[in-house]
């Protein structure tokens, strides 16, 4: 399905009626009304079969539906609420809730609310099997009341719409896409002017009608013909094909046209999706598939193949790039993630190591406490958590590692977060020979999924490790310290010095479907600098820009924001500086992934967070802050990645800050026989300041497990505010009765009173929620 929805609320009070004036217009309602403190709610869909619907809701004003310059259609207008005057020429007609005016769409008319309504505007295309054979369109206005048989019915199945407007999929819109247009052929009928029939023919229109609803009931009857129907209403087969010559048309084309009918709308439901054409065209009385398919072109312009595989079958006109791996999609082996030959000879002197490599636990390292583990080809792994990689360093219990990570969106602006960086060239090193990195992602390396690069992008963080921690096991809970963290400054000779982060409004967006200002589902990209005054660190907009399709060294084509680390052609953006002026933004740096490998599967998506960790994106994991998290493979794992400049709760447009961070960490094992209870408790991550605990929920914790083969594609399918809301006071409730001894009702009463719950992400496929628990709630 396709539509449309607005609120006049989202604008401004000086553009409201505008707005409200343009929105109506794109469903061909002119708006009679000039008060600027309009008020309107509007949302459409259409249908498969092109019926719209438009559940309409405002304060007091008029509506002009003029639906000439359309093809030819029926209107019908519902009145759910409030009181609403139809005029047209002479016709006036007043009507109450639940009852319905109606026309054909060469008659002009206005509708006029005195006071607060809410109306259900439909349009259904004349061109319908059901409507153009059996009736002509009205020319003057008529009204169906609610207290008639026909009317009843039909105000019952159109309320239901209007109700479910929001949720309605294209699935549970097809019964009323088959009993409307019935319901409306009945209706004309019925009320045909006496010369529309011929006279005396209101009889034959009846028998015409009952003639309809039977071959409905048996169109699945291969031997269908004109006999069985004519012996079934005691007429003779000659007379039958009269009535339908008296509608210009014959009983074998109307009956292979509905026929049709059936078979395209099963072809385009995902009902039917495991269904062979064969079947489906065998079940609705053909029997041949040549036939059927030159018939089907015929009337549809595509064959049946073509038809199912089309977007408008499936109602994605505008579908945005899938995230997840695909469905029924098998684990793939894990690559060498050795830095790529394509480097040789290309990097400066030291860019990458020659030989050597960070060194294990061995007796000397074991007398170090502090480590370092830079970013490089060899020491990240870009879009993925693996149990089978190969840690980048080993370390104890109670050690300090001093970890560079990089931001995968650099190549937003690749003179100041790239050139100069020899570290960071190196990773993002991409030319039409091969990248330094080929993997980006947990899907198959070879591309066969989509089309956009090893690995898909389905999962998009440069992730630095991992780090195995000698002693871990499963049970146990990992905590880490972030001591320090510092944004990495350009090594531009132009920038010096200076620090720039990315924030990308992408298609994955909470944001992306709802935006008012054309063009509508744009991506934009703005640049930010930070301001590392002491004591006063902010950040302020440089500039921004719209993503336009970009084509990548190996010469795909990005229509979208879909693959990371696409370098951005200057040449191609039209760059804005004048945005966001006189705004200043507090920096909060903080560690978007943190995470622990998972113990399922081959590869996992480093998108969707869950109780191993992962892509977190809360904005208190930063200074000062520690997380815990429950160990799932031996050593643990631990990566870190998805460094943030700042990050407001939800980050609603898909990304914060991304800015390149060093930080220095303190990982410490807690072994699960010999820590505090509550520590022992956690199979969550949790994160820990000076002040408060934070509990992290999702809306499928554990997912991996819980979804089944194809976890990674359903868990973006199933992201919910209610479930995270749901996990997320589940695990409060048991940490409080863990760590205070409280009881049940008293852990409940004081989640309501004392904790703050809040948004954490509805960005990462696996929506997050919080609860807050502030230490000073408890004197000792």
């Amino acid at each position: 399905m396709t539509g449309v929805r607005l609120t006049t609320n989202a604008y401004p009070h000086d553009q409201r009626l505008q707005a409200w004036r343009f929105a109506l217009q794109r469903v061909s309602v002119e708006l009679d009304s000039e008060n600027e403190e309009i008020y309107g709610d509007l949302v459409s869909f259409t249908s498969g079969q092109k019926i719209q619907f438009t559940r309409c809701t405002g304060t007091a004003q008029g509506l002009n539906l003029d639906l000439r310059q359309e093809a030819r259609c029926f209107w019908l207008v519902l009145l759910l609420e409030g009181r609403l005057v139809a005029t047209s020429g002479d016709s006036v007609i007043e009507i109450g809730e639940g009852d319905m005016v109606y026309g054909g769409g060469d008659t002009r008319c206005r509708i006029g609310m005195q006071g607060d309504f809410r109306i259900l505007l439909v349009k259904v295309p004349h061109s319908l099997p059901a409507l153009k054979s059996r009736s002509q369109l009205p020319t003057e206005i008529s009204d169906l009341v609610a207290d008639t048989a026909v009317g009843r019915m039909m105000s019952s199945l159109l309320r239901t719409v209007a109700d479910t407007i929001l949720d309605i999929s294209d699935d549970q819109i097809r019964p009323v896409e088959l009993a409307l247009p019935e319901m409306i052929a009945a209706t004309l009928l019925d009320r045909a002017p006496a010369k529309q029939l011929g006279g005396a023919a209101g009889g034959r229109a009846a028998i015409l009608e009952r003639v309809f609803q039977s071959i409905e009931m048996r169109l699945s009857d291969p031997n269908l013909n004109t006999h069985q129907v004519a012996a079934e209403h005691n007429i003779s087969p000659r007379y039958l094909q009269k009535l339908f010559e008296s509608h210009g048309e014959s009983f074998g084309h109307y009956v292979k046209l509905r026929r049709l009918e059936r078979c395209r709308l099963d072809l385009g439901s995902p009902l039917h999706a495991q269904r062979s054409i064969s079947e489906i065209l065998f079940q609705w009385g053909f029997n041949d598939s040549a036939s059927f398919s030159r018939a089907f072109r015929e009337q549809y312009g595509m064959s049946p193949r073509e038809y199912r595989k089309s977007p408008e079958s499936v109602g994605t006109t505008h579908q945005a790039p899938r995230r997840g791996r695909p469905e029924k999609a098998r684990d793939v082996r894990l690559e060498n993630r050795a830095p790529a030959s394509v480097l040789t000879g290309v990097l400066p002197t030291g860019a990458l190591p020659t030989g050597e490599s960070l060194p294990a636990l061995d007796d000397a390292a074991r007398t170090r406490r502090h480590h370092f583990l830079p970013a490089r080809p060899d020491t990240i792994h870009w879009g993925y958590f693996s149990r089978s990689l190969a840690p980048a360093l080993e370390i104890r219990s109670g050690d300090y590692v001093t970890i560079e990570t990089l931001t995968h969106h650099a190549n937003d602006d690749a003179e100041r977060m790239i050139e100069g960086d020899a570290a960071a060239e190196a990773v993002f090193h991409w030319t039409a020979d091969g990248k330094a990195v080929e993997r980006r992602g947990a899907g198959p390396f070879d591309a066969s999924a989509l089309g956009r690069g090893p690995g898909e992008g389905f999962g998009v963080h440069i992730c630095t490790g991992p780090i195995a921690v000698e002693g871990a096991r499963p049970g146990d809970v990992i905590e880490v310290r972030i001591l320090d963290m510092e944004a990495r400054p350009s090594q531009n000779p132009r920038f010096a010095g200076r620090s720039f982060g990315s924030n990308v409004a992408a298609y994955w967006g909470y944001h992306y479907n709802d935006l008012l200002t054309e063009p509508k589902q744009r991506e934009v990209i703005t640049i930010y600098e930070l301001d590392d005054e002491p004591g006063r660190a902010t950040a302020q907009a440089v500039y921004s820009y719209r993503w336009t399709p970009q084509t990548d060294p190996s010469g795909i084509v990005h229509e979208r924001y879909d693959y990371p680390g696409v370098p951005v052609d200057p040449e191609t953006i039209t760059r804005n500086f004048d945005v966001l002026r006189d705004v200043t933004i507090p920096v909060r740096p903080h560690f978007g992934v943190v995470a622990l490998a998972p113990a399922h599967s081959e590869l996992i998506d480093s998108v969707p967070p869950a109780n191993f960790g992962g892509n977190i994106d809360n904005w208190r994991l930063g200074a000062g802050s520690s997380v815990f998290l429950p160990v799932g493979v031996a050593g643990g794992l631990l990566s870190m990645g998805d460094p943030h400049a700042s990050q407001g709760d939800s980050e609603l447009c898909g990304t914060a800050i991304e800015c390149s961070m060093t930080a220095v960490i303190q990982v410490m094992l807690h072994p699960a026989k010999t820590s505090r209870k509550y520590i022992r408790d956690l199979d969550y991550p949790m994160i820990e300041t000076r002040d408060e605990w934070v509990i992290l929920g999702f809306s499928s914790p554990e997912y991996l497990k819980d979804l089944g083969a194809n976890a990674q594609s359903e868990v973006y399918k199933q992201s919910s505010i209610d479930h995270a809301m749901r996990d997320a006071f589940r695990k409060a409730r048991r940490f409080l009765m863990t760590i205070r001894d409280l009881t049940e009702d008293e852990a409940i009463s004081l989640l309501s009173v004392g904790v703050d719950f809040g948004i954490s992400q509805v960005a990462n496929g696996n929506w997050g929620v919080h609860a807050v628990i502030r230490k000073s709630l408890f004197s000792a």
